[in-house]
């Protein structure tokens, strides 16, 4: 009995602490006022459990990151050998042996003819990377006009002042205005709302041709880069249509501007291929990468760069004049390398793509349920839009979403052991990301929480 109360006042006391001293992302502060600070203490395969003993369904991977599943021992032990023997050198104007072999690594996987690597600690800097790059390559090639961005509709590209702006989310981007200049935005693919095509059969492309007309509204000589998510995150898992980046392929040929494909997330299997280009079947110029490199283990981010971008920063004293304290750090990238080996041993691409039909016919099948309007999605990445009137796809209102969302769905999916996301960036949505190390069971378990607590929610709504 004392060994319990012992337990219970050191777990009260570190809720305590956090609520007093830790500051958590994304999070309203005031939400923990009167309740304890969920603690995680351990994890194992596609589960986590919290300091009380509770198992949870990582149903996120923790943020769209953990690929490999919770505690590999191997890559911990990646991280503490790399640790014993250089745990920390800069790249600024030096190189270290993992990060050389990392960079080698990339390169080999990568599509087309990106060959080069700039390491970040995180997938924000990489956006920032890019975005940084692309004004510095037309200046040095004789356009430094082209310095404006193009992005998509509630796309989440990060929270550094300039990937921010690249952002398409208003209500995170608000209280931190004036941003960079010169950061326009263009339809997303979302087909279930889009007002072109909803009530077609098929995509007519024109969340496409809107990025040719925000380039010439704009003006193709000011406009340096167009930055898409293979599968845009906020908002739900919109995907693409077929010829999609196709199309948006040509248009930054014609106009001579540069394509970034934004896999933060979408990389490293999430999509069941290590890039989304791979999946789509487009080449971009640029891709940004981060979360599923190491599978959470260690921080790391990248960019990755196509040879004709890289060939200016060879000549003369031309520099990129850009660089980051503990980019490719030693310890990240022995962690990635060993994540990799995981991936390349157990086919978790192969695993994905052999069971992403399970999955989604698990989340298809609550479409029984009357607030459920659509589901959508690829790979072990699926959003759940949720709606007012099925028929009509009305949508809840703001205070009736705030109920749905943080009064019912958060806290009852929580309870009965699921993490996942509920949000409204956008319409509201429930956001779903396993670990891919997940399987059929997995899913069971994911749609029996899931039809429980949506019923529950639609009977009171």
């Amino acid at each position: 009995m004392t060994i319990n109360n012992d337990k219970a006042q050191e777990e009260a006391g570190l809720s305590e602490s956090a609520r007093r001293h830790l500051w958590m992302h994304f999070t309203r502060l005031s939400s923990y006022s009167e309740h304890e600070v969920p603690i995680m203490v351990r994890g194992e395969g596609p589960y986590v459990w919290d300091s009380h003993g509770k198992r949870y369904l990582d149903g996120l991977a923790g943020l769209f990151v953990v690929q490999a599943g919770h505690g590999r021992q191997e890559l911990a032990n990646a991280a503490a050998k790399q640790a014993s023997e250089l745990a920390y050198f800069p790249l600024w104007s030096y190189a270290h042996v993992p990060a050389i072999k990392l960079a080698e690594r990339l390169a080999d996987l990568a599509p087309g003819d990106i060959n080069r690597v700039f390491f970040t600690t995180g997938g924000s800097e990489a956006v920032e990377s890019a975005f940084k790059l692309a004004r510095q390559y037309f200046k040095l090639t004789g356009k430094p006009s082209k310095t404006k961005v193009i992005s998509r509709d509630i796309a989440y590209h990060g929270t550094t002042m300039g990937a921010l702006s690249i952002t398409g989310v208003p209500s995170i981007k608000a209280p931190f205005e004036p941003l960079v200049p010169g950061a326009f935005k263009v339809a997303n693919t979302n087909h279930f709302r889009c007002v072109e095509c909803s009530h077609l059969d098929g995509c007519n492309l024109h969340c496409a041709d809107d990025i040719e007309r925000m380039i010439n509204y704009e003006g193709a000589d000011t406009v340096a880069a167009v930055f898409l998510e293979p599968v845009q995150n906020s908002g739900g898992c919109f995907t693409p249509a077929p010829g999609y980046f196709q199309r948006v392929r040509e248009i930054c040929d014609k106009y001579d501007v540069l394509l970034v494909s934004d896999d933060v997330i979408c990389g490293f299997g999430r999509l069941g291929y290590y890039f989304g280009a791979q999946k789509f079947n487009f080449q971009p110029d640029m891709i940004t990468i981060a979360k599923g490199m190491t599978s959470g283990y260690s921080p790391i981010g990248a960019l990755l760069v196509s040879d004709r971008l890289v060939e200016p920063f060879l000549k003369e004293t031309n520099t990129f004049l850009h660089g980051i304290t503990f980019a490719g750090h030693p310890v990240s990238a022995a962690v990635a390398l060993a994540n990799l080996d995981i991936f390349e041993r157990e086919d978790l691409l192969g695993h994905v793509r052999s069971n992403e039909d399970a999955f989604r016919t698990r989340l298809e099948g609550l479409k029984d349920i009357p607030i459920v309007g659509d589901v959508r999605g690829t790979g072990y990445f699926y959003g759940i839009e949720l709606v007012k009137d099925r028929n009509s796809k009305e949508t809840f209102s703001d205070e009736e979403s705030e109920r749905l969302l943080r009064g019912i769905l958060s806290p009852r999916l929580f309870e009965e052991g699921l993490i996942c996301r509920a949000d409204d960036r956008g319409d509201p949505v429930i956001q779903l990301s396993p670990p891919l190390v997940a399987g059929v069971e997995q899913f069971d378990e994911i749609e029996g929480i899931l039809r429980m607590v949506l019923e529950e929610a639609s009977k009171h709504l």
